[in-house]
């Protein structure tokens, strides 16, 4: 399809499903259920692109090329490349461009952008979390040049569990507003700490009570005792896997498949994929499964199309 009439149809057909509540027509189908689709998240690759071996602006074709997915989920701190700071490269419409180019000749779609390191906001500490505001604004106008549907962000801070909810309402509330206008979502990951208690993450998300603010449930996160909540390095608190996907679920704009080192079946030892991908099926779930492979001691080409075959195997 001629790239002018493919955009057309794309924004037509997000505007007539409401695009804002999910996003199921875009990417390649890995099983018979079309409402559910693949995705590929960029931290998959973090050690090959923290040591030069891959560069962001490759990152569409070698999803589309190597792996056969055409919908990608980018990191923010990988945006710039060794050229320039990734803050620096939020702004630069002319790197902004050039990405958004190289992922329309891979015939590949801006899916979702995942926003780190622009300061903490559930901060009960108001300035801070102002500030926090707007550090992460650039990125929501980032996501609109590149196509994304939607932003991820962090719930990090500091306080009691009640003062950082409400301080997180807040947040979210604003960001929700300002990301309103260009039609794009601003989601939450369970991502550590208290974020990690899905129970929270959830009455944040009945408090806030606007359609393009939600969840993206991820499959390993859930380790609360642990700074960044995942499970691999092991944790001494931690809210239940399965339960958490299901509360997270209903405000779900997007699923994290993360994954870890694979055992000699194919498995995952910590985490029981049938499981989730029964549950999510069961919810009715419709949107994207994004891959996010983080193991220690397995390459990271293997551990996608490992993740790949697993998510085949149960969807």
């Amino acid at each position: 399809m001629h790239m002018k009439t493919r955009r057309t149809f794309i924004k037509q057909s997000l505007l007539g499903a409401g695009a804002l509540m999910t996003c199921s027509s875009f990417g390649l189908p890995v099983s018979q259920d079309p409402d559910i689709r693949i995705s590929l998240a960029e931290w998959s690759f973090h050690r090959a692109l923290e040591t030069g071996k891959m560069d962001h602006l490759d990152f569409p074709s070698v999803a589309k090329n190597k792996y056969g997915i055409s919908a990608v989920e980018y990191v923010n701190g990988f945006f710039g490349g060794s050229k320039m700071d990734f803050q620096t490269a939020a702004k630069d419409k002319t790197y902004l461009n050039e990405l958004l180019k190289r992922s329309q000749d891979a015939g590949v779609y801006n899916h979702l952008l995942m926003c780190d390191d622009e300061g903490p906001l559930s901060s009960t500490k108001e300035k801070e979390r102002l500030e926090s505001v707007e550090n992460h604004k650039k990125w929501i106008e980032a996501a609109k040049i590149l196509g994304c549907l939607t932003v991820r962000v962090n719930l990090h801070g500091e306080g009691a569990a009640e003062e950082r909810k409400k301080a997180s309402i807040d947040a979210l509330t604003r960001l929700g507003e300002f990301a309103k206008p260009m039609r794009i979502n601003v989601v939450v990951e369970n991502h550590g700490s208290i974020t990690s208690n899905a129970e929270w993450l959830a009455d944040v998300m009945k408090q806030v009570g606007r359609d393009n603010v939600g969840t993206l449930p991820d499959f390993g996160n859930f380790c609360i005792s642990h700074p960044w909540g995942t499970i691999q390095e092991g944790c001494t608190e931690m809210f239940d896997i399965y339960r958490g996907v299901q509360l997270l679920l209903p405000f779900a704009k997007g699923v994290s498949a993360k994954s870890y080192d694979f055992d000699k079946n194919g498995e995952q030892p910590l985490i029981d994929y049938k499981r989730l991908i029964s549950i999510i099926k069961a919810s009715g779930f419709k949107g994207y499964i994004g891959i996010e492979y983080e193991g220690i001691n397995q390459p990271e080409e293997e551990g996608v199309r490992n993740t790949i075959n697993l998510l085949k195997r149960y969807l």
